[in-house]
């Protein structure tokens, strides 16, 4: 089958699809924000017709969560007109198309885990883009898979393992978020989940159309998930020295962006439908951090 990927190897789901993909029997057609600018609707429609794919998935988006505050026309150029755009072409060819979500779509005061169909209110440019680049889709599309997900961390980009394995290099205690919860989700069980959905495609032709969430599991804190990266890396020798992570509330570390204080999803839906399990973040983190011991 031959599956078309915005986003290419630039962000971490793309990269990961390019990697497993390339074990797998799919054609794959990777295109970079350079070969595909996905908000100008011609050059999204051309590539399209040109390359002909059986389905395609978007993993391209603005996900610099605090500079969209400041840069709202970007953010919502990306992630809600180039959705739009890829939904319109799709329709127009008639393929399927699997796009990736986030938790910033919601307000994050729930006690509990958000449904897939819990009122959204997000509280960022970031969020709120997201948000209605999924309703350009649900209109545009009937043949769709919106992947909800939080806290995505890999091998690439930048991201919080990342981050605190290379704060911890020098220092011996960090103020870390604590009344965040969540749960870390690794940009190679996405990608897994995305190709799976395509074997599944091919193989019935069809698929549970819809919104679905996909997160790891166990839910933690930024806190807790830190501690985990310290005892990961300093297992594996990426550090010399423990770190110790003092606990913060957080309106001690001010952001430009609202975090939502409750980013748990509920797998309910994902679980049953799209008979996909729920990954285990740290078998995921010890991966990473093996990548990045080897990769320095």
């Amino acid at each position: 089958m031959k599956i078309l990927l915005t986003g290419g190897v630039g962000g971490q789901v793309g990269w990961e699809i390019n990697r497993i993909a390339g074990e797998s029997h799919h054609e794959l057609i990777s295109l970079t924000r350079s070969e595909l600018d996905i908000c100008n609707a011609l050059n999204v429609d051309a590539a399209v017709e040109h390359h002909k794919p059986d389905i395609l998935i978007n993993a391209a988006a603005y996900t610099a969560v605090d500079k969209a505050e400041e840069d709202q026309d970007a953010a919502f150029k990306v992630n809600r007109d180039g959705t739009h755009f890829l939904a319109l072409a799709c329709k127009k060819a008639t393929i399927p198309m699997l796009h990736i979500s986030t938790d910033y779509i919601f307000d994050g005061t729930k006690t509990s885990p958000y449904e897939v169909d819990d009122p959204a209110a997000p509280q960022s440019v970031y969020g709120a883009s997201k948000w209605e680049g999924e309703e350009c889709l649900r209109k545009a599309l009937t043949q769709h898979i919106i992947l909800r997900t939080s806290w995505v961390f890999g091998r690439t980009g930048n991201n919080f393992v990342k981050t605190m394995l290379r704060l911890g290099l020098d220092r011996k205690e960090l103020k870390v978020v604590a009344d965040q919860r969540g749960a870390p989700t690794s940009a190679h069980s996405i990608a897994a989940c995305l190709l799976g959905l395509c074997d599944a495609y091919e193989r019935d032709k069809d698929l549970p159309w819809g919104t679905y969430h996909f997160t790891g599991s166990p839910e933690t804190t930024w806190s807790e998930f830190a501690e985990y990266i310290f005892r990961e890396g300093l297992k594996q020798n990426l550090l010399d020295h423990e770190v110790k992570v003092n606990p913060i509330k957080t309106a001690e570390y001010p952001t430009l962006a609202k975090r939502p204080a409750n980013s748990r999803l509920s797998m309910r839906l994902t679980e049953s439908r799209l008979k996909v399990l729920i990954p285990d973040w740290r078998n995921d983190l010890i991966d990473v951090v093996e990548y990045l011991k080897t990769h320095r």
